[in-house]
Parts: structure tokens; sequence; C-alpha cells
């Protein structure tokens, strides 16, 4: 229920800017944690993505996320967008702590906002198959030895019932590692587990 944490953030740092600086951490974390485990805070500490897994996947259409928000030009795009766009009012705000913590909220509270969107027309998650953070924390996670991470491990028992591939927020296809002796490999594998309790024949674990 980490979605709280989002909550509680918006509401306080919008009457107290400064607190926004607290974003700083869900920008350094996520990217500082890729290096040992891969996407990992993405699926279990991220606040946000929380936010999107309880509520907004209530009201989505859970539809197919557009293959080019996948893309890497885009999601190359959207991490010098975003950046871009934060140092601008950093620059502009600097020296004055309040104003610089108002830019943090000003980008959590867009982007979220963003996410929303897309969460409803397609899919709950669908912000984090280009997020910024996500991206930079998958593209570190691909340079990494990854057979040493904690990994979705499809044994052959699998049947291919594509179950797996039904539940999986970022819409990636676990059954495709069946038989891979270092298990999924995609970097955008957000190490949730939801696949792994909706598997009939409990052939999906998580190790390394």
């Amino acid at each position: 229920m980490l979605f709280w944490i989002l909550l509680v953030y918006l509401v306080v740092a919008f009457f107290f800017p400064v607190v926004g600086w607290l974003a700083f951490i869900c920008m350094i974390a996520p990217v500082a944690l890729s290096v040992f485990r891969g996407r990992y805070w993405c699926g279990n500490y991220c606040p946000r993505g929380s936010f999107y897994d309880r509520v907004i996947s209530k009201i989505s259409r859970h539809k197919t996320i557009p293959p080019f928000l996948r893309l890497v030009p885009f999601r190359i795009f959207m991490v010098l967008f975003i950046f871009a766009m934060f140092g601008v009012q950093m620059y502009l705000a600097w020296g004055d702590w309040a104003k610089m913590g108002g830019v943090f909220w000003n980008i959590i509270f867009v982007t979220t906002l963003v996410g929303i969107v897309l969460g409803y027309l397609y899919s709950p998650r669908a912000w984090c198959t280009f997020c910024p953070m996500g991206s930079l924390s998958a593209w570190v996670a691909s340079r990494k030895a990854k057979p040493s991470f904690e990994n979705i491990h499809v044994a052959d028992s699998c049947v291919l019932c594509k179950k797996c591939a039904k539940v999986c927020p970022m819409q990636l296809k676990p059954y495709e590692a069946k038989g891979v002796e270092a298990g999924m490999m995609d970097p955008d594998c957000i190490k949730c587990g939801v696949c792994i309790p909706k598997c009939p024949k409990g052939s999906i674990t998580m190790r390394r």
C-alpha cells in the first residue's frame, strides 16, 4: 500500500514546497538499486507504481500498451525531455530551497497525471514502460551480469498457457523464459512476482 506515500507527498509538498525534495529519493534509488537487482524498485518500492497497481487498475480499460512507448528512441527522448525541463526549472529556482522543492513536486505531479491518463486508456503501468528513471534502471541492469539478479525462472513443466503474460503489469511474456537457465532476461521485468501465483502448474519461481 505504498501509494499512500505518494498521496501524502503530493498534499504536504503542495503546501510546504521544501518537502518536495523527498522526491529526490525516488529519482536516485531506482537506478542505484538496479545495479544489484534490476528494476526491483519499480515492482516493490515505487509509491507511484503502487498507486497505479492499487487504484488506477480499478478504472483502467486494460488495453495493450502501444508498442512505440517501448521503443528505445522514444524512451531516450523522454529521458532527455524530462531532464531538460527539470534542469531549466531548477536553474530558474536556484538558491531558493522551497522553489527548488517545488520543481520536484511539479515533475512528480505532472508525470503522475500523464500516468493516470495512460493507465486509464491502456494499462495501469503504461507510464512505467517509458518512465525516465525506469528506463535508466533497465539500461543499467542490461549492462550488468543479470544471471546474478533474482530473476523469474520458468520450469519445463510450463504448458505455455500464457496466464502469466495476462497478469504481467508490464505486459511481458514470462513463459518465453521456459527452460532458460538464466531466467527471464528482459530488463523491464519489475520483479513484482505477480505471475508466480497465477501459474496453474507452479512452474514459475523467482530466484538467482
